[in-house]
């Protein structure tokens, strides 16, 4: 009987909790996001490369716009524009303002040919604007003109949308990138001339009952969902407790502060006392200060690819090195015997350190053959100048280690050995004065490069000067562990712990 009464109970409670979420859900637009796989040449390219200052660059309260290349980027969802609709793929961004999809009029650009393009002349709803614009990026600009017209997102219409129909679009990530445009989610003082947000016109028109948007995105590589952005609620089968809710302290980008930075518990220090933090949901980095970016990957056991490898040379092969050139094996050919160089050898240490980055062909490493003999010679080279010193075995490889770590790092990522991701500390990030945990499998994105998988640190150096610095960029890194609500309203913005 008991048994019984609780099936019941769970029944109705499911019942319940259906009809609760849909009556909810009339109210809310939702958008599902989809999820393209990153692979390691994105990685090493996507990077947040610069600033530029609005107004006088001596004005100590002149905004800074940051420019990344969008190569990371993961998560894109679906809009239509027109009557009749024309669909796109797009970025939901929280760090940019405009609205862009190529236009048929891009003629002479290889991506516009790949992609969506929007056809004004099959709209019965377009209004031509025809204002010339350019939007810059990290590695480049696209250029196009404004243009006005209904966008459909979800099951709503927004009406007399400004949006920019891009003609020249020779940036090289959206030559390869999965979406055809950007859906900018900021605040209009970041726009563009100045160009109207669509979720500004959303609110202004009724669409949504409530001034928030919320965004949930799925780590799961084996879902279908990459993740969903919900306009006028939240979902509450997306996060598990309370969100903790902080104000935005400059509007133009949803920029929050945060506090200290901690590594296994041990605070980074320069954050103490609060730094600015922008939340966007366009990169997949987690971008800060160089001084405290450089403790947590010292902390975490990531190295550039260059010194990685090295070391994996060293612990893999040192000891056989070691033996054959005490038992008198030639130096030039100590590499050929164990088989990491061909006869002639690699005859160009500068070159080979170089193909580390360029070269991906050898099974269980993401580093080519050239690049291997080339390491094993430089050890070889320094094992030798240790032995004439009479240095002891363990002395010996204390050094050539050290000499790994401070080989240059080309393309300025760090990575880790995959093997040791259960043994890395927690990155903790203070917001609101509560504790944001991030593990080392939410903050290590690994990414599958042919026979091997390589793991690379979320961590990218970036430095912005006071005033307005030190600032954090809170990519999908942070978000996809937590889910986030953007309150325009309230401005402020909210985290809660995400749900699997």
């Amino acid at each position: 009987m008991g048994i019984k009464f609780v099936l019941t109970t769970i029944c109705i409670w499911n019942w319940i909790a259906s009809w609760v979420l849909t009556a909810s859900s009339n109210e809310l637009v939702r958008i599902s996001l989809k999820k393209q796989p990153l692979d390691l040449k994105r990685i090493n390219a996507a990077r947040i490369t610069g600033l530029e200052l609005e107004s006088n660059v001596n004005d100590q309260e002149a905004d800074v716009i940051y420019l990344k290349n969008y190569l990371d980027t993961q998560y894109y969802g679906e809009i239509g524009i027109g009557s009749p609709s024309q669909s796109f793929s797009v970025v939901f961004d929280t760090g940019s303002s405009n609205l862009w999809v190529p236009s048929s009029k891009c003629l002479f650009s290889i991506a516009c040919h790949l992609h969506s393009k929007f056809w004004a002349r099959l709209s019965r709803t377009y209004t031509k604007i025809g204002i010339p614009c350019q939007i810059h990026y990290g590695s480049g600009s696209i250029s196009g003109f404004f243009s006005l017209d209904h966008v459909k997102v979800g099951d709503i219409a927004v009406k007399d949308q400004e949006f920019i129909e891009i003609t020249r679009e020779g940036y090289l990530p959206f030559l390869v990138a999965k979406y055809d445009g950007i859906l900018g989610l900021g605040f209009q003082e970041i726009s563009v001339e100045q160009a109207t947000p669509l979720w500004f016109n959303m609110v202004q028109q009724g669409h949504v009952s409530q001034k928030i948007f919320s965004l949930w995105l799925n780590r799961d590589l084996t879902s279908e969902v990459g993740g969903e952005i919900v306009f006028g609620g939240l979902d509450w089968r997306h996060f598990r407790g309370e969100h903790t809710y902080v104000p935005v302290t400059k509007s133009g980008y949803w920029q929050i502060e945060v506090g200290d930075i901690l590594v296994e518990n041990n605070s980074t220090g320069l954050c103490k006392n609060g730094c600015a933090a922008i939340v966007d949901s366009g990169t997949s980095l987690i971008a800060g200060p160089t001084e405290i970016v450089a403790q947590i990957n010292r902390g975490i056991g990531a190295e550039g690819i260059v010194s990685l490898e090295c070391k994996n040379v060293v612990s893999k092969y040192g000891y056989s090195l070691w033996d054959s050139l005490i038992s008198g094996v030639r130096p030039e050919i100590v590499c050929v015997d164990i088989g990491l160089c061909s006869y002639n050898g690699s005859q160009n240490m500068s070159g080979g350190v170089k193909t580390v980055v360029e070269n991906k062909t050898r099974e269980g490493s993401p580093i080519g053959e050239t690049a291997l003999c080339t390491f094993c010679e430089m050890i070889v080279f320094w094992i030798q100048v240790q032995l004439k010193q009479q240095k002891t075995k363990e002395k010996v490889f204390k050094h050539v280690n050290q000499l790994c770590e401070n080989l240059p790092n080309p393309i300025g990522k760090s990575f880790v050995n995959c093997d040791d991701l259960e043994t890395l500390p927690d990155v903790t990030f203070t917001i609101g004065n509560n504790p944001f945990p991030l593990t080392p499998q939410q903050y290590i994105l690994k990414v599958e490069e042919r026979c091997s998988t390589v793991c690379v640190s979320g961590f990218v150096a970036f430095d912005v000067p006071p005033p307005r610095g030190p600032l954090w960029v809170l990519g999908d890194t942070f978000l996809s562990a937590y889910h986030t609500v953007f309150d325009f309203g309230n401005l402020r913005v909210g985290f809660a712990k995400a749900a699997k």
